[in-house]
């Protein structure tokens, strides 16, 4: 492992909340998928399929950010474990509903109660933040790990979730994202030591961490980020059926991911200087243009060059999105406003995934990749709006004040 990973693993306790982490989070890419496939194996209705998904992720988008708001106030493992029952509930009375042919109010009601699931993506980045607090270049290289664990979710958790429900039994898919969160979760609340401290009513003060200009233009564009993904998404499995291989779509998918994967290792190896916020704007543009070569793809090896070209640059402005939600929002609210990047992504997605729908429906699986490339200049252009929103000098937090003043290259430069 490349001396920058081993020195941050090195952190007593670091290993194992990531490894903890890696399992609570697969249901991330398992669960929705994995419903979308089982409803559709058990009625053949893909409308239902597709509505249920959607209602999966709008309710993560309003409920996530409230329990991880919770999480600031009382701490990870009062909350986690009781928001996670409540979720293995809720996809139990799921299954079974969708197995007895139960109503279709049913199937919504558990499906929108299964959106209060933790993001143990948030749980674990506020873990390195109050790990390696005053020690800038570990934390940018600990949030590239938590990124390539994302791209890992996204490489195997959509084909194993939907191999389970078509090859073993239709709601196997869902049943195993609901055992990795049980197991995740447990295991990284158990673990103490690494648990950053709650941050009681009397010191949660002045409303939400949306409340923070910075981090709403990193939700905006996120929300756009999150179309590009979910058309990407939807626009390939079409296109790949046009084709005649529809069974390639998950393996052209994991291409996409596998370019993040990669790019985030290497991004996490580099110490970068100059403006986080410059680099952000330039890897949202990035990611704009890199929209444009999946119009021209015409087979389904060219579509996997250029997903993969675009996949490199997803992690590493996730990783400086990260950076940023930490420097523009207060410790006492962090978890909750890197949950509200991931709301963006959820909101984003659901739309992305509605919108390409209707395109490919009415023009065909080539023009529907104009929706991500619609999505990517919109997201280019909120970057460049709060460009100046993102520069902002924020207050320096104690350890980041120490470790300037011991840093002789920190120390010429002005506190907030």
């Amino acid at each position: 492992m490349p001396s920058p990973y081993r020195a941050i693993f090195a952190t007593p306790g670091s290993l194992g909340f990531s490894a903890a982490g890696l399992l609570g989070r697969m249901p991330l890419s398992m669960l929705g998928i994995g419903i979308m496939t089982m409803v559709s194996e058990l009625t053949g209705r893909y409308g239902l399929a597709g509505t249920l998904t959607a209602t999966l992720a709008l309710s993560a988008a309003v409920l996530g950010p409230q329990v991880s708001r919770l999480v600031d106030r009382h701490g990870q493992r009062r909350v986690l474990r009781p928001a996670t029952l409540v979720t293995l509930a809720a996809v139990t009375g799921l299954l079974v509903c969708a197995q007895q042919g139960a109503p279709d109010w049913t199937l919504f009601a558990f499906t929108a109660l299964a959106g209060c699931a933790p993001s143990v993506g948030a749980m674990t980045r506020a873990r390195w933040a109050a790990l390696l607090e005053g020690s800038p270049r570990e934390l940018h290289t600990a949030y590239s790990v938590e990124s390539i664990i994302d791209e890992v979710c996204f490489i195997f958790g959509p084909i194993i979730s939907i191999g389970l429900s078509t090859l073993w039994f239709p709601e196997a898919g869902p049943l195993l994202a609901a055992g990795f969160l049980l197991v995740g979760v447990w295991w990284l609340t158990a673990q103490r030591a690494t648990e950053p401290k709650p941050h009681p009513a009397s010191h949660y003060t002045g409303g939400s961490a949306l409340r923070s200009p910075g981090l709403q233009v990193l939700v905006a564009a996120f929300v756009a980020t999150g179309v590009i993904f979910g058309a990407v998404d939807v626009v390939t499995v079409a296109f790949a059926e046009e084709t005649g291989h529809k069974a390639a779509a998950s393996w052209v998918l994991a291409v996409y991911a596998l370019g993040s994967c990669l790019a985030g290792a290497v991004f996490g190896l580099l110490h970068l200087k100059g403006e986080p916020a410059r680099r952000w704007v330039l890897g949202v543009c990035a990611m704009a243009v890199s929209m444009i070569p999946l119009q021209l793809a015409g087979s389904l090896p060219l579509l996997a060059v250029a997903l993969f070209v675009a996949g490199l640059a997803i992690a590493p402005t996730m990783v400086t999105t990260m950076a940023l939600v930490e420097a523009h929002v207060p410790r006492s609210k962090l978890t909750e406003g890197m949950s509200w990047t991931g709301t963006g992504l959820a909101v984003g997605v659901a739309l992305g995934s509605s919108a390409a729908g209707w395109v490919v429906d009415a023009q065909g699986a080539a023009a529907g990749y104009a929706v991500p490339g619609v999505a990517g200049v919109f997201a280019a252009v909120v970057a460049f709006l709060g460009y100046r929103r993102l520069r902002r000098p924020v207050p320096m937090r104690e350890g980041q004040r120490e470790q300037r003043d011991q840093d002789p290259e920190q120390r010429e430069q002005p506190v907030a």
